[in-house]
């Protein structure tokens, strides 16, 4: 096993912990805006660390550009997906949890 090997699991791993975090977030948190907010930022950071994995056990540079660019719109429709979530509740008048 190489070093780039366990550099890829290592953000594998970190990357998947992530992502269960934020489905912990998820069914944890009282309301819809903190689990978005649980959801959209763990979420975009255990993609981020799962491209990372990948990208160094990518063949080539375009391989690894082009997953980039996968997390890249991955974060910008994540952002807006989430605005526009909360955007909904704010208008039926679901107030945040205090």
């Amino acid at each position: 096993m190489s070093i780039l090997d366990v550099v890829s699991t290592g953000l594998l791993v970190l990357g998947g912990g992530f992502f269960l975090a934020g489905t912990v977030g998820l069914l944890r948190f009282p309301d819809v805006y903190t689990r978005l907010h649980a959801l959209t930022k763990a979420d975009n950071l255990g993609l981020g660390l799962i491209v990372a994995g990948l990208a160094v056990q990518a063949e080539s540079w375009a391989a690894a550009g082009k997953l980039a660019l996968i997390w890249l719109l991955v974060l910008v429709a994540s952002a807006f997906a989430c605005h526009l979530v909360a955007r909904a509740a704010l208008r039926r008048g679901i107030r945040p949890w205090t």
